[in-house]
């Protein structure tokens, strides 16, 4: 079962193959691009079998609401199994082709009443056509979709009926985005201004990994199937353990899958093969991931997440084209300093502005629904044409950041709570090869302040019954944790205020920003015991949180954390200020 953690790769040669039916140019960039989960981006509209399906079956046609006929059928981009002539009509391409037909050359022949084909006409009636040979190695082509279901019914949706199980259903996402870029380079859901099919590989080549894909083969998938999956090919996989969904069944993935997502993005970019990288993830938690690269991989090569609102092949589909400008603006160079290196730092890109990752987050479940958060800016540029920035952001990134895979140590101290008392552990964050390793992911819970919660007018930390059962949940299963307190301008109600400071003087590292719905600053306080968050949103406060307690590890300990000592309390200000200088900085 070890396959199920090799990252997938679509070699660009066999992709450029695919697509153009030649090998790509040597000299060509090449830009990795990772699955995530949950990915709507690398979602489909559902495969319906059409009326020329029904019909040769003799099954009821699909109709429009008032019971008439469909105007037409729909089409599903799909492979020729042979080759086929196809005679298309002239001047049916556009309906204003006929008004200048003195600028067209002859047509190859005629096709007369009965659908006979003649290099001349035979009557004034027959009509004028292009005859050409459609191959396989073409493409995909959109056709009617014949299939039905085992029974002899219609496919009208995803599922086999409605509520199936998700064994009687079929998956909609893409196993890995090499079926997505080919349908993009194809110009199947749009052409370039000039008409134009190729707007990926007419720039680059791509290789493709399976870092967290949202499409998994549960019978797997043998070598000799796909030229493209490697000698040993894929081992059967689960839902929600080896990919991830959120249709027709959701799963959302662990927290060790974020040290697979980390490892796989690192050791690709380690080659030296790429230009670039794009991730792609969902709408919603794209922002977070981009992010997480941010701080995480050491690499001077520029990142871009990519998301969309709405499925691949559904009207006004927006993924498409922010894949297409996250490779224009890798291509741009834009982002390089004097000497090459990335120094914007991982970028997000949507609606043809590009995001710095630390300060983007979806607002609203539409194309163009993010914004820049902190009140202080984000938004670095558009993407053209052509591309250009505007600011440089000044927090540390990448191969600049102090919690980057390199710079981060190999064990670190944790807490545990052992036969009563609360001690020291040691916590092993990288493997011998120097990447993280799963149950080293820390975990770091979110609270918030809510007004009108207090029971009575003590300040009392028994009232947080939540964080209390949290705390000693931390301290049995999970010796690196911490908190992200959402407050009024980064304070909380009393019995929180309490609850909180027992997780920091029990090991548990605390951080204040605002309520997610605020832009307020949250300064400093070296009197307290917790970092201050600046201006960063709740999940991004999180992540940097997660990513700041495998760099220091745990808080020191106090030895009764309901009565501590002012010695304790400074011990835990003091590991504090340690994580407030990269929470100013990163």
């Amino acid at each position: 079962m070890e396959n199920k953690l090799i990252p997938f790769l679509v070699m660009s040669m066999i992709f450029g193959v695919i697509l153009c039916g030649t090998t790509p140019a040597q000299n060509k960039p090449k830009i990795a691009v990772f699955a995530g989960s949950n990915a709507t981006v690398q979602n489909s509209v559902p495969l319906v079998s059409s009326n020329k399906a029904r019909a040769q079956h003799g099954l009821p046609l699909r109709t429009h609401p008032d019971g008439s006929p469909e105007r037409f059928d729909h089409l599903v981009p799909q492979r020729l199994a042979a080759p086929v002539e196809v005679l298309i009509e002239q001047f049916s391409g556009h309906p204003l082709e006929g008004d200048v037909a003195e600028l067209y050359g002859p047509p190859d022949g005629y096709v007369d009443f009965n659908g006979m084909f003649h290099t001349t006409r035979q009557n004034p009636e027959d009509k004028p056509v292009y005859r050409v040979t459609l191959q396989p190695e073409d493409g995909l082509y959109l056709l009617p979709y014949m299939a039905l279901q085992a029974d002899g019914t219609a496919w009208d949706g995803t599922c086999a009926f409605p509520n199936s199980p998700f064994e009687k259903c079929r998956q909609t996402f893409f196993p890995d985005p090499s079926r997505l870029f080919e349908e993009i380079d194809r110009g199947l859901g749009g052409k370039s201004g000039g008409g134009t099919a190729n707007l990926l590989s007419s720039k680059a080549d791509f290789d493709f990994f399976r870092a967290l894909p949202s499409g998994g083969y549960t019978k797997g998938l043998s070598h000799t199937d796909r030229t493209d999956v490697g000698s040993g090919g894929i081992e059967p996989e689960t839902v929600g353990e080896d990919f991830f969904p959120y249709a027709p069944y959701r799963k959302d993935p662990r927290m060790e899958d974020l040290a697979k997502v980390t490892n796989t993005v690192q050791k690709a970019l380690n080659t030296g093969a790429y230009v670039g990288a794009i991730w792609l993830e969902s709408s919603y938690n794209v922002a977070g991931t981009t992010y997480w690269l941010n701080l995480l991989i050491d690499t001077e090569l520029p990142i871009s997440g990519n998301s969309s609102q709405r499925p691949h092949g559904i009207v006004s589909n927006d993924g498409d084209r922010n894949i297409i400008d996250s490779v224009d603006y890798i291509l741009s160079r834009i982002w390089a300093d004097e000497e090459g290196k990335d120094a914007i730092g991982a970028v997000m890109l949507a609606a043809q502005q590009i995001f710095t990752a630390r300060e983007v987050e979806k607002e609203d479940a539409r194309p163009g629904g993010y914004r820049a958060t902190g009140g202080h800016g984000g938004i670095l540029g558009t993407i053209g044409p052509p591309a250009t920035l505007w600011f440089q952001p000044t927090s540390l990134h990448t191969w600049k950041s102090a919690l980057n895979l390199t710079r981060l140590p190999s064990t670190v101290q944790g807490v545990r709570k052992i036969d009563g008392q609360i001690r020291n552990v040691e916590v092993r964050i990288k493997d011998r090869e120097g990447f993280l390793l799963g149950d080293a992911i820390p975990k770091v819970t979110m609270v918030r302040y809510n007004r009108y919660v207090k029971d009575n007018a003590l300040a009392k930390a028994e009232e947080e019954v939540e964080v209390s059962a949290r705390i000693e949940k931390n301290l049995r299963d999970r010796p690196l944790s911490g908190f992200v307190a959402e407050g009024m301008g980064g304070r909380v109600h009393e019995p929180l205020e309490a609850a909180l400071d027992i997780a920091a003087l029990s090991g548990m590292a605390v951080v204040r920003v605002a309520r997610g719905d605020e832009w307020t600053m949250v300064r400093p306080n070296p009197s307290n015991l917790t970092v201050e968050g600046n201006n960063l949103t709740p999940l991004k406060a999180r992540l940097l949180l997660m990513a700041a307690l495998m760099k220091f590890g745990s808080p020191p300990v106090a030895a009764d954390p309901r009565n501590p000592t002012p010695a304790e309390k400074k011990a835990v200000q003091d590991k504090m200020n340690q994580y407030q200088e990269v929470f100013n900085t990163h």
